[in-house]
């Protein structure tokens, strides 16, 4: 059930950046299945390609003390609207690093409050 709480969190959160960011736009009338399509290929790639990224990047995210993650969330932001594109058709773009850059940083917010909310289940 969390798991299904949290991919609705992420489409809220990728609705809130496209919302907000006027470099990030969704080319449907069914736009809430782009935004859950595009949760389900964003948590692929934080789960696959991002620790790919951060461990390649490991000197710069120590010598920038941590900022440069956000430059790693903000190219996985793009891979992932690259992927629901190219590949699934899903009309979900971002125009440029700063929107993705952006649209991340608003995904991660958005995330991060709605979370606090979700509780942890006792094993």
């Amino acid at each position: 059930m969390k798991l299904i709480i949290r991919w609705i969190v992420t489409s809220l959160s990728l609705f809130a950046a496209a919302y907000l960011v006027p470099g990030i736009h969704v080319d449907s009338p069914d736009a809430w299945k782009i935004y859950a399509v595009m949760a389900i290929i964003l948590g692929l790639v934080n789960a696959v390609i991002r620790p790919i990224l951060k461990v390649m990047s490991c000197p710069l995210i120590i010598l920038t003390l941590g900022l440069f993650t956000l430059i790693i969330n903000a190219v996985s932001f793009m891979i992932a609207s690259s992927i629901a594109v190219n590949w699934f058709q899903v009309g979900f773009y971002v125009d440029d690093f700063w929107s993705a850059l952006l649209g991340s940083l608003i995904v991660s917010m958005v995330s991060i409050f709605a979370n606090l909310f979700i509780k942890d289940e006792p094993a």
